[in-house]
């Protein structure tokens, strides 16, 4: 049995394999690798887990879902946070090759229920830990309106449903019964803070070759130490070049709950950690951690920090090295594929002010207008995107994806870039965070990031709202140190050089920006906020 989804053309499919990209080797292989290594794995508060460990009690879960009659080919839902487990089940699934969506330990039933409506899986595995599943009653809810669910796996249960059970009785003989390297291996989810994320489909190929060249940009080898501390669903901290990147060249991953300074910085000295990844408001705490600390001793293992996920500020990315006292690389990637980094080697100059450039020779990356022409460099416009690791299609979304590739198979991914003559693209936002004020666009990213010099101001978010006579006006949200007023944020943006319609006609001071599952700004909730002030 296997999933249908949007393959790779014939021909393309050929160049990539014979360009050593595709190499028809299942994402399994990342562990069974260093099945025989007594090397520490995978670190979780007080277990330590060696990548034999991993790997048999990854074979004894693959062994025990296939006893229960779950299928090769078949469906699993699982929701697990930053704990041991999750990469145990990962790498038991793909063992198995039982095709899961994974996931974010902060989604709820609505999320949950859309994913089992759209993969109707067999396999449920979840964490007793979540306060859905503190009891029985959504569980049962759940069974009950997703009838294709037959086995339900939950960590931290003491009956039948007992994850660790499975994980704990021994296989008789290693699991090897993988889908093909060109099927599903996996779903991801796509990164929009609007309605529920679709699925993306990726393949043992593509995801692997991803993984493999994301660990030559980034020099990830058996020496690595990874924190990570950004949650171990998310493609980020799990490909670019992640956990799995670490795994594969032999190192070791630390897991932490969150990215707050109070809980990464003693892990971070502890266990000698080399490289974590983080996101721009992250990195924002972290400074402000350290200036109040008065100290980065903490961090004197640190040699990388990457950073993606949302566009980092110049002035955030010139204060990492002087403050925290290690290497930035700056992420552009997404989980439908493409991924971008500034190398280890670039100027000081690249490495703050661009987000990189794509890291596979055959990503062809080209910038569109709003007609779909192409635009010389250093224009903005649409990124457009295919390559080895680039997906063809979300799942079962025919309608989307009419709109979403072009008739060339090139992925429109929503935001908008400039690319220089070198390469390296400077992304100035996205299509959907334009702010279109009487005719006039403002892109809200760059009115952020002017924000975010100001000395007094730790978080920025410009968002539109809607106005009678101008259709949209901007609001600017912001988390300051100091007391800041409205005139004051105007007069600032002035003596930066903007014009007019760029001020925001409103400033409101909060506590703090709410944020998505994966750590970016939720804009949506913003804008919801100011939605019902009106009304009200």
């Amino acid at each position: 049995m296997t999933l249908p989804f949007t393959r790779w053309p014939d021909e393309f499919a050929a160049r990539y394999r014979e360009k050593g990209y595709w190499l028809d080797l299942p994402l399994s292989d990342i562990l069974t690798r260093h099945a025989d290594s007594d090397e520490t794995a995978l670190i979780d508060g007080e277990r330590q887990y060696s990548y034999r460990q991993l790997n048999r009690e990854a074979d004894n879960l693959a062994a025990s879902l296939l006893r229960h009659g779950v299928q090769p080919g078949e469906t699993a839902l699982v929701q697990l946070g930053n704990v041991a487990e999750f990469y145990v089940t990962l790498f038991a699934l793909l063992k198995a090759g039982i095709v899961p969506v994974n996931a974010l330990f902060s989604h709820q039933r609505n999320e949950l229920n859309a994913y089992a409506t759209q993969i109707e899986p067999t396999l449920l595995i979840a964490d007793r830990a979540h306060a859905l599943f503190g009891n029985d009653e959504f569980l049962n809810q759940f069974v009950a309106e997703h009838c294709s669910v037959r086995v339900v796996l939950l960590r931290g249960d003491n009956g039948e449903h007992a994850l660790e059970s499975a994980i704990a009785e021994p296989a008789a003989i290693p699991v090897a019964t993988p889908t093909p390297a060109d099927e599903v291996a996996f779903f991801q989810l796509s990164g929009g803070s609007t309605g529920t994320p679709k699925l993306i489909p990726r393949t043992h190929n593509d995801y692997y070759y991803s993984i493999r060249r994301s660990n030559e940009v980034c020099h990830f080898t058996a020496q690595t130490r990874y924190l990570c501390a950004l949650p171990a669903a998310h493609n980020y901290p799990m490909s670019s070049p992640g956990a799995l990147g670490v795994f594969l060249a032999g190192g070791c991953v630390v897991l932490a709950a969150d990215p707050s300074a109070t809980l990464c910085f003693p892990l971070i000295e502890q266990h000698q950690i080399t490289v974590t990844a983080l996101v721009p408001p992250a990195v924002s705490l972290w400074l402000q951690a350290i200036a109040e600390w008065g100290s980065n001793q903490q961090l004197r293992t640190l040699t990388l920090l990457q950073v993606g996920g949302a566009r980092l500020s110049a002035t955030l990315a010139a204060r990492i090295p002087q403050e925290i006292g290690c290497q930035l690389q700056q992420v552009f990637g997404m989980a439908e594929g493409l991924v971008n980094y500034t190398a280890l080697d670039d100027t000081p100059e690249r490495i703050n002010n661009t987000q990189g450039r794509p890291m596979s020779p055959d990503d062809e990356v080209w910038v569109a207008d709003e007609q779909g022409n192409p635009l010389p460099a250093g224009e903005v416009g649409r990124l457009m995107t295919r390559g080895p690791y680039t997906f063809r299609g979300y799942f079962n979304s025919p309608q989307h994806n009419a709109q979403a590739f072009d008739a060339n198979g090139f992925y429109c991914s929503g935001d908008l870039i400039a690319i220089d003559d070198q390469g390296y693209i400077t992304v100035q936002g996205r299509e959907k965070d334009q702010i279109n004020r009487g005719g006039e666009k403002i892109a809200a990213e760059e009115i952020e990031n002017l924000l975010l010099r100001h000395e007094s101001v730790i978080h920025a978010a410009l968002v539109s709202m809607e106005d009678s006579l101008l259709g949209e006006k901007s609001c600017a949200f912001l988390v300051v140190s100091a007391p800041l007023r409205p005139v004051d944020v105007r007069r600032f943006l002035r003596q930066q050089g903007i014009a007019e319609f760029k001020l925001p006609d409103r400033v409101e001071c909060v506590d703090e920006l709410p944020l998505t599952p994966v750590g970016k700004v939720d804009k949506k909730q913003l804008r919801q906020r100011l939605a019902d002030r009106t009304l009200a």
